[in-house]
């Protein structure tokens, strides 16, 4: 018999509640104190089965536990609230699952914060520009616009920023977010106004990230970064909400935006090793027991607990700047490839999402509010209409969510919805989501014909390190149209744009 337990045994822990959505009962994993639960469709629940029975076929085991098999770890961690919840794009991640979301009672005094549960990338996001182009507008000039936004833009693994900054600038950046763009001259104050967190964690503190993290920071502000990150000249594909989509300044097919994809570069990674480090020792002082190692925690109100949401503040407001940044930049190549400014271009931010982080927010629990620390990695907050966190275009509407896709395919803009408060904490999903490992990706495919599948789709690229472009390609992905079609089922979020690429940019 395999080691990890017959997959027929397994199996029968995990329970289909009705149309996507799976329960994990207890059992499923020692020690757990809620159920954990899952939404899928019937293509994306065969991968997630897939995972598992592969696992319980092998006795060794290299890697990552399956992504089912994390959602009922999380379960077991101290002061979680309800479930732990995996989204459509669930994929195995460092400790928690990519796709997991799990909120936990800030006044309970053995809860957890753990960073696991928010990823190495720290606010990894995404933002969204329009424009009032068409995309006959881009056409006869794409190939010169995807070469300038290269040029303008630094992209790649060690990639250094253009905009001039130095130590002060790096310490204000990580205190004041996209307060310090405003300040310098790189935002417009509108852009605030739409991002969430309006762009600026308030509890960050410089003091707490450490040299290492600096160091690596300053040279890479305002940098795209490898991995899964891009920048693409999108075009409206579909309207599925005209009154949403007009809220967001778009009114038609064919309309050109602009979406960048990125997060906090080394700063964030140092950020959260940093942290592993300091809570693995916390640990044993604190008699926390885990199923799993990588779910290093501390008390959130511990001195460890609040120094790790300090320094991770500091490193969201870090990425915020870096998407603000490179948005002045891209800015700036539209207005010269067009001749007009910026503001003539109506180059108006949509929104600006986080899929990495930990943040405290109100809930509803049982009849009456409750203040709970939720950690969305690789989830995207999708808080309803009427929410007092939201802007005021989007008061009747909810919140734009952006769904990223990976190279060459569909991106989708949805809202959030009620359903989505009361079952998820208000959220969603927040891309395709993995099907095969980095590794896999590059043993199966080949950089070469990647590219020029791209390029027959009219796509125009320009690629930093192409011999990674095998792991970001749509080969590697689930399909994001079943992950966001998942979502709207199950209620937690509505459709409500979808958006075609004509030109990627990438690390």
């Amino acid at each position: 018999m395999a080691h990890h337990g017959q997959y027929s045994e397994q199996i029968k822990y995990i329970e289909h509640r009705g149309g996507v959505e799976y329960a994990i009962k207890k059992g499923f994993v020692p020690n757990m104190n809620v159920e954990g639960k899952f939404y899928v469709n019937e293509p994306l629940r065969a991968l997630v089965y897939e995972e598992l029975e592969h696992y319980c076929n092998t006795s060794g085991f290299a890697g990552f536990l399956p992504a089912v098999k994390q959602v009922a770890n999380v379960a077991s961690l101290p002061g979680i609230v309800k479930y732990s919840i995996g989204m459509p794009d669930i994929h195995s991640g460092y400790g928690f699952s990519i796709g997991n979301v799990a909120a936990f009672d800030v006044d309970d005094p053995l809860a957890v914060v753990s960073p696991g549960g928010v990823g190495f990338d720290i606010n990894c996001g995404v933002r969204l520009l329009r424009t009032n182009l068409s995309e006959k507008d881009i056409t006869p000039v794409k190939e010169q616009l995807t070469q300038s936004l290269f040029d303008h833009i630094p992209v790649g693994v060690g990639s250094q920023g253009v905009i001039p900054t130095n130590n002060s600038d790096l310490e204000a950046a990580l205190e004041l977010g996209i307060d310090w763009s405003i300040r310098e001259g790189y935002a417009w104050v509108e852009d605030k106004e739409h991002c969430e967190e309006y762009g600026r964690m308030l509890n960050a503190d410089p003091a707490k990230v450490s040299i290492r993290a600096r160091k690596r920071g300053l040279p890479q502000l305002g940098t795209l970064g490898a991995g899964n990150h891009y920048i693409e000249i999108q075009v409206v594909d579909e309207i599925y909400n005209k009154f949403a989509a007009s809220k967001m300044g778009i009114d038609r097919k064919g309309q050109v935006c602009v979406m960048i994809h990125s997060g906090s570069r080394g700063l964030g990674h140092q950020v959260a090793t940093d942290a592993l480090q300091v809570m693995e020792k916390a640990m044993s002082e604190q008699g926390i027991t885990l199923n799993d190692r990588q779910l290093a925690c501390a008390r959130i109100n511990s001195k460890e607990g609040q120094w790790y949401l300090d320094s991770m503040a500091a490193a969201a407001n870090y990425a915020w700047v870096n998407r603000q940044s490179m948005t002045f930049l891209v800015r700036q190549a539209f207005a010269k490839q067009f001749d007009l400014a910026p503001d003539d271009l109506d180059m108006h931010l949509v929104y600006d999402v986080s899929h990495n982080i930990a943040k405290l927010e109100e809930h509803m629990v049982d009849g009456r509010p409750r203040r709970l620390l939720v950690h969305r990695k690789g989830s995207t907050r999708a808080f309803p209409p009427h929410h007092p966190l939201i802007p005021a275009d989007y008061q009747f509407t909810g919140q734009p969510v952006l769904i990223g896709g990976t190279m060459g395919t569909s991106s989708y803009v949805l809202t959030g919805t009620d359903k989505g408060m009361d079952e998820c904490w208000g959220s969603t999903c927040h891309g395709a989501g993995r099907a095969l490992s980095r590794n896999k990706s590059r043993n199966k495919l080949d950089y070469k014909d990647v590219l020029e599948a791209l390029a027959r789709r009219g796509i125009s690229i320009r690629v930093a390190s192409p011999k990674l472009v095998m792991e970001e390609a749509p080969e590697s992905y689930k399909d994001v149209s079943a992950v966001v079609d998942t979502c709207h089922a199950a209620g937690i979020s509505e459709k409500c744009i979808k958006l075609r690429p004509i030109a990627v940019i990438k690390g």
